[in-house]
């Protein structure tokens, strides 16, 4: 269960929720520019873009869920368990593992075009870091400031399709997702109208009536329906702050709360963490599900030339700010 969205303001920002029922010791990354990628097929990239987003460390490599590379392209991965499908490997094509995918293309590529072409050569190969550690099962969302597609591996082969609203949750496949937008297109920002029976005295009894229908539940369709809807419609200042507190309250409306989806007996799924990236400015905002203090670490105050990763673990705990 994840939501991600883009969004533009004076900036362009990329993001995601995170929804599970355990961590894996996410930490923020940052890959620096001369860090020496190995990909299990085709050999190893000692240069490359820097990058940031949120991974796990195992044996000093990055296991990516998302991140973001100092030219403004973003990559978030979603779970898309049931369809996602991996190959063997395959001549005459680039394989990369799934897990190899983020960085090969935030490594190479400082636009989706760019992104595109790669994607052109590239097999996902099906095999995994290591033999205890399964592949995940993803499709994933690329942005840059221009324009975003969805990446799905599925038993047909590679689809990459245009993403015109900029949002990606799970299941069903994209076009499912956004083929469902035309059950809504009654929705508004504005009081409803009536359409019904004009000599029925039909009491506007509330504010916000014109989103009546918005589906509330925590399925992966509902989240894309939601937060695709509060997305088209918000409004917001330019400024900095404003636009990533904006970026957060669009993605609180998609939030899970722990006891509302029950995983097993007495385990739930819950927002493990939110996170906001600026991309022209390479600076990563996340909050957790314990600590709702917005935290930031920019890419650009750091060495970028290093060679070794650079990690800064989550701030878990609740911070509140007493006034007496």
């Amino acid at each position: 269960m994840c939501t991600a969205i883009t969004f533009q303001a004076k900036d362009f920002y990329i993001g995601r929720t995170l929804d599970f029922e355990i961590s894996y010791g996410e930490e923020i990354i940052i890959t620096p520019r001369n860090y020496c990628f190995h990909f299990f097929e085709e050999g190893t990239v000692e240069t490359h873009y820097a990058m940031i987003g949120i991974a796990t460390i195992q044996n000093d490599y990055p296991l990516y869920y998302e991140a973001v590379n100092e030219k403004g392209l973003g990559i978030i991965g979603l779970h898309f368990v049931g369809n996602a499908t991996y190959f063997s490997k395959q001549k005459n094509k680039k394989n990369i593992t799934p897990f190899e995918l983020i960085p090969w293309l935030l490594g190479k590529c400082k636009s989706v075009q760019e992104v595109k072409k790669q994607l052109a050569q590239i097999n996902l190969l099906n095999k995994p870091f290591q033999k205890n550690i399964p592949l995940a099962e993803l499709h994933w969302l690329v942005a840059d400031r221009n324009c975003s597609i969805v990446i799905e591996s599925r038993k047909d082969g590679l689809h990459v399709m245009d993403n015109p609203i900029g949002v990606l949750t799970n299941n069903p496949p994209f076009e499912q997702q956004l083929f469902a937008l035309n059950n809504y297109l009654h929705l508004s920002r504005k009081e409803p109208e009536n359409h019904f029976d004009q000599k029925l005295p039909f009491v506007k009894y509330s504010r916000g009536m014109g989103a009546l229908g918005l589906p509330g539940d925590f399925s992966s369709q509902s989240r894309f329906i939601r937060a695709s809807f509060i997305r088209s419609n918000s409004v917001c200042n330019l400024d900095e702050v404003e636009s990533v507190n904006q970026f957060f309250h669009i993605l609180q409306s998609v939030d899970v709360v722990r006891g509302c989806c029950e995983i097993e007996k007495e385990k739930y799924a819950i927002t493990f963490y939110t996170s906001c990236c600026n991309t022209n400015r390479g600076i990563y905002y996340y909050t957790t599900y314990q600590n709702h203090q917005i935290h930031a670490i920019d890419m650009h105050k750091e060495n970028l030339y290093g060679k070794k990763l650079i990690r800064f673990p989550m701030i878990m705990e609740e911070q509140i700010q007493w006034q007496n």
